[in-house]
């Protein structure tokens, strides 16, 4: 009997400090932009993977799921308000509250380079302000954007591409490059754009290399431009309030892991980017490559699009920023 008591009291023991130690763990809930079977969410998954393994006990992030439990355009919104902790997704789909998100599709400085410099620091700063937004990590950059087309695009004297004769499906952050040029926009989530492709309601769409089979849209696209544009955004962010009131523990293990993950996902994206691309080609994707004057125009927009519309909206920190995102 004396024996039975002691093993009881051990166990209830451990039960009490196993509940105690699941209390004080800081739950995060989080939501990333694309559907489950893309890359960039696969990409986030192994981050959470990361957290959770190395949080036990001090912090864990509970995945919600992709656009099927929030529109994409209405993730910055969210977490300003404190409806989701945790958001995976590129910046321009929210400039309207942070018009300097621009800088991380405008900048060709890698992350760790920003965070030796100081421009790491200053727009978080603004982030915190302006999105109530923590950023930990800009994740799976090396590589930018494409214009992808059903037929193939008639080619212009100089080099170029008679760009008036497409309807492209665009995101936000690149709707004015795409008007520079004289494409016409057609803004939405990437979740629609197949059933606009399937209608004939775009003719071309603006992606990266990186996940874009993974819609299925090379099914109706079969030429892809180059050069890229702009650089991949994509970030992981966490709601300020929610940030502040984690533990410096959970806040190292969140940081470090982001920091960890950044770089890797780099390298990992930069491989994938040119496998992923190779694989469509060898589909039948034809590539289309600007020449001439044409391309020195495309990229000249290319490199103007995003600091204009950012001087537009809101002037105020464009100065400082460029110091430090630019080369």
């Amino acid at each position: 009997m004396k024996i039975f008591l002691t093993r009881s009291i051990a166990a209830v023991a451990m039960a009490c400090a196993s509940l105690a130690a699941q209390a004080q763990e800081a739950v995060i809930n989080a939501v990333h932009f694309t559907p489950a079977q893309n890359s960039y969410a696969k990409s986030f998954m192994k981050y959470v993977e990361a957290v959770n393994e190395k949080g036990k006990g001090v912090v864990r992030i509970q995945v919600r799921g992709g656009p099927e439990v929030m529109p994409p355009l209405q993730l910055g919104e969210a977490q300003k308000n404190g409806v989701i902790d945790m958001v995976n997704a590129a910046p321009g789909l929210y400039l309207n509250i942070v018009p300097e998100g621009e800088v991380f599709s405008a900048t060709s400085k890698k992350p760790w380079d920003l965070r030796a410099n100081g421009g790491w620091d200053m727009v978080n700063k603004i982030f915190a302000q302006k999105a109530n937004a923590h950023i930990l990590a800009h994740v799976d950059g090396g590589t930018g954007f494409h214009i992808f087309t059903v037929t193939e695009p008639v080619r212009t004297a100089d080099g170029g591409v008679d760009w008036s004769k497409l309807k492209v499906r665009a995101a936000p952050l690149y709707r004015e490059f795409f008007e520079a040029i004289g494409v016409t926009p057609i803004v939405q989530g990437p979740g629609e754009a197949y059933t606009s492709l399937e209608r004939g309601l775009v003719n071309g769409m603006g992606y990266s290399v990186l996940g874009y089979a993974a819609f299925g849209w090379d099914k109706f696209t079969k030429y892809r431009i180059d050069p890229s544009f702009l650089h991949t955004d994509v970030l992981i962010t966490i709601n300020k309030k929610k940030w502040d009131s984690l533990t410096p523990q959970a806040q190292k293990i969140l940081n470090d892991a982001a920091i960890e993950h950044e770089k890797a996902s780099f390298a990992a994206n930069t491989i994938a980017t040119q496998q992923e691309g190779d694989a469509m080609i060898a589909k039948g994707m034809k590539v289309v490559e600007l020449t001439g004057e044409g391309r020195k125009k495309y990229l000249e927009a290319d490199s103007r699009a995003s600091w204009e519309r950012l001087t537009k909206r809101d002037p105020a920190n464009v100065a400082a920023l460029k110091q430090k995102f630019l080369d």
